[in-house]
């Protein structure tokens, strides 16, 4: 699971990108308790959620040309235009170039071969979220992807990525590591986006963060009372724990894990 010992190649950060800010702060407080703080202004409408004082993610304004709501996962680099650049030599793309956000870090969107969106954080005076792994915070990121190969290659060339088959009673998953921490260290999984129903019957190649829950039936159902949708029912998981696949009511897609390896 993810914590806040931040290590390079591995997530460090995560934000909406939503039309409504207002709504989905709002969306948001009702769902996990979490609060909304405005980065100020000279953040460009950008804000912060914070649970417990700490903040666990960002959340950006979309204008009418910047696409439609979602969730982005970033990963920590020690040189956001060398990413970039090695994003392109792999064939990747590189919607967004690296940038300063004042004196915090430097900031890039970028996406895989197969055209899934992530984003990149060189840390300045922000290293990134201040709680992680926990109810409430970011705790795991999935990649659903056409090509688990083509996708484990691509992360390797650009993020130093190291992956491992793993086997658990459910099947066979593919979890991402990076390379300074090896298996101890893993942060997240790929998934082929046709071997789960969901995601073949809606699907597009993309990153899914996971927010931790105590009670992801609550969570689930509390969303769908806040005009959210469920896209994928609480199930648990064996040798995993209990998860679901929720929807913002702007269309963000993110998910919800209580994490127990004796889940049944």
């Amino acid at each position: 699971m993810l914590t806040t010992r931040f290590v390079d190649g591995a997530p460090c950060w995560i934000d909406v990108g939503t039309p409504d800010a207002e709504g989905a702060a709002s969306f948001y407080r009702a769902l996990f308790g979490w609060t909304y703080r405005s980065a100020g202004p000279d953040g460009g409408g950008y804000g912060f959620f914070e649970h417990a004082g700490r903040i666990v993610a960002g959340c950006a304004p979309l204008g009418g040309d910047q696409g439609g709501a979602a969730w982005t996962v970033y990963f920590r680099s020690p040189d956001a235009d060398a990413t970039a650049e090695a994003v392109r030599a792999a064939r990747g793309s590189v919607p967004v170039p690296p940038a300063p956000v004042g004196e915090q870090g430097w900031s890039a969107l970028l996406a895989d071969q197969m055209g899934a969106p992530f984003g990149v954080w060189q840390p300045g005076r922000r290293e990134g979220l201040e709680a992680a792994g926990e109810a409430g915070c970011l705790c795991w990121a999935e990649l659903y992807t056409p090509d688990i190969a083509r996708a484990a290659a691509f992360y390797h060339a650009v993020l130093g990525w190291e992956t491992a088959a793993v086997t658990f009673p459910g099947g066979v998953y593919t979890v991402v590591s990076s390379r300074e921490t090896g298996e101890e260290g893993t942060f997240g999984g790929m998934v082929p986006v046709a071997d789960d129903p969901v995601e073949a019957r809606e699907g597009r190649p993309h990153w899914l963060p996971y927010i931790g829950a105590e009670d992801p039936d609550a969570v689930a159902a509390r969303a769908a009372e806040l005009g959210g949708r469920v896209r994928m029912p609480p199930t648990s998981v064996a040798g995993v724990g209990r998860m679901a696949r929720l929807e913002d009511p702007y269309g963000a897609r993110l998910a919800v894990l209580r994490g127990d390896p004796r889940e049944t």
